[in-house]
């Protein structure tokens, strides 16, 4: 996932702003670092970021009047970073448009974490690596970006079963219930073989996590 994230850091401390590119690159992200406000700024008119990571005093355009440019246009990710602990920094930085705040000295570690919690609530699991899935019940066949191959009947009905919610799990006796409709005997780990098999065939991400999950259930 990080790898595809671009992080912006804007912070007029060199050595700060090192340690903690230094941090996000090993953790996988893009970054950018611009030690003044306003040269942030004009940078994200002809760039892109996924997240910043904004201190609080920056010469040029302080991080508030910086946070409150962005939100006139954009909803980009905004992690506040201070050195001021009084509840007033908090409650405005929060108030024009940061989604976290950090006090300085803080933790790499602790930042990295926070980030990729903001960029799992903006970018939920499985948007990135959408497929386009389409299944044929007249042919009995699955294509993922057309890549098509056919199923069996139980294996049909359990991606269609599947693909009605995506993201939810589903319990094996749920599944069992609603794929097997002719109430014949058959053992509760048929379902394991079905749903493992063709998962096997298509790239990693292209398939829903319920139909993963469940088979663990």
């Amino acid at each position: 996932m990080d790898k595809s994230h671009r992080i912006l850091i804007v912070e007029d401390e060199p050595t700060l702003a090192e340690l903690v590119q230094d941090y996000l690159r090993a953790a996988g992200f893009d970054t950018v670092v611009i030690h003044d406000g306003s040269d942030a700024a004009q940078w994200l008119q002809h760039q892109q970021a996924d997240l910043i990571v904004l201190d609080l005093m920056l010469p040029g355009m302080d991080g508030i009047e910086f946070c409150k440019l962005i939100r006139k246009s954009a909803d980009t990710p905004i992690v506040m970073a201070t050195a001021k602990v009084e509840e007033i920094d908090r409650i405005l930085g929060l108030n024009i448009g940061a989604d976290d705040y950090i006090c300085k000295p803080y933790s790499p570690k602790e930042l990295i974490a926070r980030i990729r919690a903001i960029l799992r609530r903006v970018h939920p699991l499985g948007e990135e690596n959408s497929a386009t899935i389409k299944l044929n019940p007249d042919q009995l066949s699955l294509s993922i970006d057309g890549k098509t191959s056919e199923l069996t009947l139980i294996e049909f009905r359990l991606f269609e079963l599947l693909s009605r919610e995506p993201g939810k799990i589903f319990s094996r006796q749920y599944i069992m219930d609603n794929i097997y409709n002719d109430y014949r005997v058959v053992s509760d780990r048929t379902t394991d073989i079905a749903d493992f098999a063709t998962i096997a065939a298509y790239p990693k991400g292209t398939v829903s996590a319920a139909m993963l999950k469940q088979r663990r259930r």
